[in-house]
Formats: C-alpha cells, structure tokens, sequence
C-alpha cells in the first residue's frame, strides 16, 4: 500500500480507539450504521441513545466535540433537502408557526436528519482515528475485491499528485503576473486544465510501465499483515451492539 499517508479528518493520537486494528473499527462503524438506519423513525429517544453512544466513543477517542462538529459541515446539503421536504411532500398537513407542513414531510425531514447526521458523525469518528492507508488495509483484511482497494489506492495518491501539479501551475502562473479576474481569463484557465490532463495522463502511463516492469500482474503486495485478537473485535463490537439493543427497545415499546 506504500508510505502512510495522512488526511485532513485524522488526528493524530494515542488513544484505545486509534490503536485498534483498521478492520474491526470498519465493521463497528458499518454495523452501527446498519442499525441506525434500521431504526423506527417514530422512537426519537433512541436516536439520542445513539448520539451519546457516539459522544461516549469521541471521548475514548480524545477527538475533541468541535472537532467533530466542524467535519459535520459536509452534511449541510443534505440539511437543505431536509429542510424543504415538510413543505413540498403530499399528505395530511398541520400548522406550524403559520405554515402549512406536511406531517409525512416532517417525518421524513426528521428521519434524514436523525440517522444522516449520526452516519456522518460516525464516519467522521472512524476517519479521525484511522489513517487512510490502514482503512485500505482494513478494506483489504475484509476481503473487500482486490481491484476496488486497489482503485481506491491509486485515487488517493493521484489526488495528491494532481492536487500539487495544481498548485506548481498556479504558482507558475501568478509569478508571469497573471491573476484570474473574469470571463475572459477563462481561456487561460482552460488551457491550463487541458496541460493538467496530459500530464496526469502521462504520468499515469509512466507509472503503469514502471509497475508492469517491476512484475505488477494484477495484485498489490499485502506489506502489513493486520490482525486482531478476540478482545479487540470485542471492543470494537461495544458500540453497534449496544446500538443494536437499543433498536430492540425502539420497536418493541
């Protein structure tokens, strides 16, 4: 998988949850998440359950609530449509404040709204403690298919590569003066992206042959033989199954 590669959701730290192995915090995050969506939408108290569960996890995890708070922002689209679906959905209507709602809308906002941000938030607390080159190997520990980790590997490498590409044409850029100010820079900046393309096609190639040549056929190396002892999946099986009991309860009662 190469050298560790480091992101801008992972913070560095020492705690148990960052020591666990990257497969078992995987399948943690995906069986609460499983569980979460398999919620009543109708049990709200469950999903403050849920988000102290979460709260009890960060705070093992020594990921800061601002922390989580500010990577929550991604969510604000999703936010948007929820905030509309009370007003354009069909149904029984009641009055609220003056308008006129849709109580299925309502519903349907609260249930995007419930089991979206906890979703979010527990991706956030898995990317904040896992560097992205141990969820590759976690992917791969969980017999993810070889060719999608493998996909996923490039992505995030080229990523960094086209995104310092960027940065080195842009410098170029400004040093002969130039500096975008309206339509008519838009030439400019499309031949700029179009030399971005070649070059990362180019390299791509580069790189294809350079691989092909040290025996590539396919498959990656597995370098780091990640393992996790029974008390380890037990931890980090804590949370969805605790999630999982409370799901119980929200459709039982």
């Amino acid at each position: 998988m190469g050298a560790g590669h480091a992101h801008r959701l992972y913070r560095h730290g020492h705690s148990p949850v960052h020591g666990l192995p990257p497969h078992t915090k995987l399948a943690a995050v995906f069986g609460f998440v499983v569980v979460v969506v398999s919620t009543p939408r109708e049990a709200m108290w469950a999903f403050g359950l849920y988000a102290l569960l979460l709260a009890f996890v960060a705070r093992h995890a020594r990921v800061p609530i601002g922390f989580l708070l500010k990577r929550l922002l991604i969510e604000v689209p999703f936010v948007a449509f929820a905030v509309l679906m009370p007003f354009v959905a069909e149904g029984e209507r009641v009055d609220v404040l003056g308008l006129s709602l849709s109580v299925n809308g309502l519903w349907g906002a609260w249930n995007v709204l419930a089991k979206g941000t906890l979703g979010v938030a527990a991706s956030v607390l898995l990317a904040s403690t896992t560097e992205l080159r141990e969820l590759l190997l976690g992917l791969q520990r969980l017999r993810l298919p070889s060719l999608l980790v493998q996909i996923a590997s490039f992505m995030i490498r080229y990523g960094d590569v086209i995104t310092d590409e960027m940065r080195r044409m842009r410098i170029a850029r400004e040093s002969r003066g130039f500096e975008a100010r309206g339509v008519r820079h838009w030439g400019v900046l499309a031949k700029s992206a179009g030399a971005l393309f070649i070059r990362s096609y180019e390299r791509g190639e580069r790189v294809h042959l350079a691989m092909i040549s040290r025996g590539y056929a396919g498959s990656m190396p597995v370098i780091d033989e990640v393992n996790a002892s029974r008390a380890q999946w037990s931890y980090a099986l804590t949370l969805p199954l605790a999630a999982l009991t409370v799901c119980v309860l929200g459709w039982s009662l």
